[in-house]
C-alpha cells in the first residue's frame, strides 16, 4: 500500500442512537465503493461480524473499515448505538477527527444521540449531521434538523460546531442528497461532504513515531494486536518501539506485523504513517491507553478515561446438584483466568475479586454484563450469578445512586399504566407529548434500581408495542425503597424429572418455567406463583395408577408452553434470595439456600 500524506486521509466515526441505521448505511457505502469482488457473497449488516451482534440485531463492538473516494482514503469506525456499550464510543473518539451523526428523520434526537454528541463536542470535534431514513412515510427532516440544532446548542456547542454541515440520506435506499429536491441516485453527495467538511488528521511524518492504543485484538497466529491512530512519524515492520504503561513503566518491543483495512478485509502493510489507523503486533502485554513511541523520544500521553460503571453482578462457582454435567470450565480458577483476560481487552468493564469464591463484574447495564456472560457460556463455562445491584457512591457523607434518563414511545392507550408504574418506581416525568398518529412520547428520570426488572413487565404491559431506551444521566442522593417483584415463585421440593400430570395441576395457579421431562432439583425455581408468596411444590409427582379404566377426557392433558428465560430476562427477573445457574445449554433459577431450604418460609 502506497504512503499517503495526512492531507489525503479522513478518519471518521459513525455515531447515533440505537436502530437509527448506522450499520445499514455502512453496508450501502461499502457496496457502492466496490470493495467486494463481483462474485463475493455479502451478508446483511456486514460489519456485525460477532455472532451475538447478528442474533440480537445490535452493534456491540466498535469496528473499523476503510474505503477510497476521489484519491482519499476514508477510515470509518462503526460504533454501537446501545447505551450499555457507550464505552466503545468514548475510547475511539480520540482516533478520529470528525463524526458522522446519524439522526432518524422521523424520530429525531434520542437519549443516546445526546450522549455521543456531548462526548464528541467535548473532544472538540465538528460533527457532520446525516438526516437518515428520509424515505420513511412520516419523515419530517425540517423538524428533526431544528431539534438537532437545539440539542447542539443545549450541549454547549461552540459557534463553529453550531455551523455544522448536513445532508439527507437513506441507508436502505443507498442514496444521499445535499437538498431535499435533489435526485436520489447514490451516496456520492455524502462522500463529497466528508472529503470537504472532515478535517485531515494532524501529524508530521518527520517527527518520531507516536501512537496511543485505543482497542485491543487477538489473532491466534500472530498474537495480541494494538490498534490506534498513528499521531506522528512512520512505523515499519521490524522497528523497535517503547511501550509506556499507565504507571510509567517502559518496555521495549519489536514490531512483527502491521495491518490496515480495505473494506472489511485486513491487509498487511510494510509501514504506517501519521494519520493511518492500523493494528500492530509484537507486544503480548499491551493494554488500552498505553503510549507507543520511538525508543529515543519517550513520552506518555494522557490515559483514556471512561464513564464509571453503574451496575455490578457477582460471579460464583456453580455449586448446584447438576454442576459439571454440561460445561467444561467449572472451577473458580478457570472463571478467574477468563475474566482477567477480558479485563485486559475491555476497559469499560470493571472486574475485581471481592472474596475468595466470588468475582464482581461492573458495567454500564444489564445488557453490557449479559453479553460477557453469554460469551463465556458459549465457551463452555459454568457459573452462578447473584442479583445485579447498582454501584453506589458516597458524596459528602451521603449515599448516591445512578439515575437514568428513560425515553419511552407507546400507543396512547398504554401511556397511563406506564406512567403509573414508573412513578411507583421513584421516576420523575420530564416530558410528555402525543403526536397525530396516537404515539405518546414520555421522558423520565428514574433510579437505575427502578428499571431493574421493569423491561419485561413493560413489554407485557404494552403488548410488545412499546419502545424503551435509557441512558445514564448522573448520580443523585438515594431515593429510598423501591418495590420489587410483586409475585412469588414455585420451588421444587425434590429431585427428578418434571411430570406432565404435575405440570397440568400446577399451571392453573402459576406460570411454569419447566416442561415435562426437564430435570429439576430441590430448591430450583420451577414457576411463578399467581400470588405474592413463595410456594414449595412437587413438580415430579406422577398420577397414581389403578386398575380402573380412566375416562377418555381424563387421559388428555393440555399444557401451556413453559416460559423460557434468556440470560437478560433471568438477570432482570430474580429476587434478592435467588441465583441463576448458567451453563452452556441451560439457564436455571434457584433459591440460594438449596438443601438447607427453610420450608417454614413457604408455608
Amino acid at each position: 500500500m502506497q504512503r499517503r500524506p495526512p492531507s489525503l486521509i479522513r478518519n471518521i466515526a459513525i455515531i447515533a442512537h440505537i436502530d437509527h441505521g448506522k450499520t445499514t448505511l455502512l453496508d450501502s457505502l461499502l457496496k457502492q465503493s466496490n470493495v467486494f469482488r463481483t462474485n463475493e457473497a455479502i451478508p446483511e449488516r456486514v460489519m456485525d461480524s460477532y455472532d451475538q451482534e447478528r442474533e440480537r440485531g445490535i452493534t456491540i463492538f466498535a469496528k473499523h473499515t476503510s474505503i477510497e473516494y476521489d484519491g482519499c482514503k476514508i477510515n470509518i469506525i462503526d460504533t454501537p448505538g446501545h447505551a450499555d456499550f457507550s464505552g466503545e464510543v468514548e475510547r475511539i473518539l480520540g482516533m478520529v477527527n470528525c463524526v458522522l451523526l446519524l439522526v432518524d428523520a422521523q424520530e429525531g434526537p434520542m437519549p443516546q444521540t445526546r450522549f455521543v454528541l456531548s462526548k464528541s463536542l467535548q473532544k472538540g470535534l465538528k460533527p457532520i449531521v446525516v438526516l437518515n431514513k428520509i424515505d420513511r412515510p412520516h419523515a419530517d427532516p425540517d423538524r428533526v434538523l431544528n431539534e438537532t440544532f437545539d440539542l447542539f446548542s443545549e450541549l454547549g456547542a461552540t459557534d463553529e460546531q453550531l455551523d455544522f454541515r448536513y445532508c439527507y440520506a437513506s441507508g436502505i435506499g443507498g442514496f444521499a442528497m445535499h437538498h431535499m429536491r435533489d435526485k436520489q441516485t447514490d451516496l456520492r453527495p455524502m462522500l463529497e461532504l466528508i472529503i470537504a467538511a472532515a478535517p485531515p488528521p494532524p501529524g508530521d511524518l518527520d517527527k518520531p513515531f507516536l501512537m496511543q492504543v485505543a482497542t485491543i485484538g487477538y489473532d491466534s497466529f500472530v498474537g495480541r494486536q494494538a490498534c490506534g491512530r498513528v499521531l506522528d512519524g512512520v512505523i515499519k515492520k521490524g522497528d523497535s518501539v517503547s511501550r509506556v504503561m499507565r504507571d510509567g513503566t517502559i518496555e521495549r518491543a519489536r514490531i512483527t506485523r502491521i495491518e490496515g483495512y480495505f473494506g472489511i478485509h485486513k491487509i498487511e502493510m510494510e509501514e504506517a504513517t501519521a494519520g493511518d489507523i492500523v493494528g500492530i503486533y509484537g507486544m503480548e502485554e499491551v493494554m488500552i491507553g498505553d503510549t507507543l513511541c520511538h525508543p529515543d523520544t519517550i513520552q506518555q500521553l494522557p490515559p483514556i478515561t471512561l464513564e464509571e460503571p453503574t451496575v455490578s453482578i457477582d460471579l460464583l462457582v456453580n455449586n448446584s446438584p447438576f454442576a459439571g454435567k454440561d460445561g467444561t470450565h467449572v472451577t473458580m480458577n478457570k472463571i478467574r483466568e477468563r475474566l482477567m483476560q477480558e479485563k485486559k481487552a475491555n476497559i469499560s468493564l470493571r472486574i475485581e475479586e471481592t472474596t475468595q469464591d466470588a468475582i464482581t463484574v461492573s458495567g454500564r447495564g444489564e445488557l453490557h454484563l449479559s453479553v460477557l456472560i453469554e460469551a463465556m457460556r458459549r465457551e463452555g463455562y459454568e457459573m452462578t450469578l447473584g442479583k445485579p445491584r447498582v454501584v453506589l457512591k458516597e458524596v459528602n457523607g451521603e449515599k448516591h445512586e445512578p439515575i437514568e434518563r428513560v425515553h419511552i414511545e407507546v400507543p396512547q392507550d398504554y401511556s397511563g399504566s406506564v406512567i403509573e408504574e414508573l412513578s411507583r418506581r421513584k421516576g420523575e416525568m420530564q416530558a410528555l407529548d402525543t403526536n397525530e398518529h396516537g404515539i405518546t412520547r414520555i421522558e423520565f428520570l428514574i433510579p437505575t434500581r427502578g428499571l431493574m426488572g421493569y423491561r419485561n413487565k413493560f413489554l407485557t404491559m404494552t403488548r410488545g408495542l412499546g419502545i424503551l431506551t435509557s441512558i445514564f444521566e448522573r448520580f443523585e442522593a438515594w431515593k429510598g425503597d423501591i418495590p420489587g417483584r410483586s409475585r412469588g415463585v414455585m420451588v421444587s421440593i425434590g429431585d427428578g424429572k418434571a411430570n406432565g400430570y404435575a405440570c397440568f395441576n400446577l399451571q392453573e395457579r402459576s406460570t411454569l418455567f419447566v416442561s415435562p421431562g426437564d430435570e429439576v432439583y430441590e430448591g430450583m425455581v420451577v414457576g411463578e406463583n399467581s400470588r405474592e408468596n413463595d410456594l414449595v411444590v412437587n413438580v415430579t409427582k406422577a398420577k397414581q395408577l389403578t386398575n380402573m379404566r380412566a375416562s377418555g377426557t381424563d387421559e388428555n392433558i393440555m399444557l401451556t408452553p413453559a416460559r423460557i428465560f434468556t440470560l437478560e430476562q433471568a438477570i432482570d427477573y430474580i429476587d434478592e434470595d435467588e441465583q441463576i445457574e448458567v451453563t452452556p445449554n441451560f439457564i436455571r433459577i434457584r433459591k440460594r439456600f438449596l438443601k438447607e431450604m427453610d420450608r417454614k418460609k413457604f408455608k
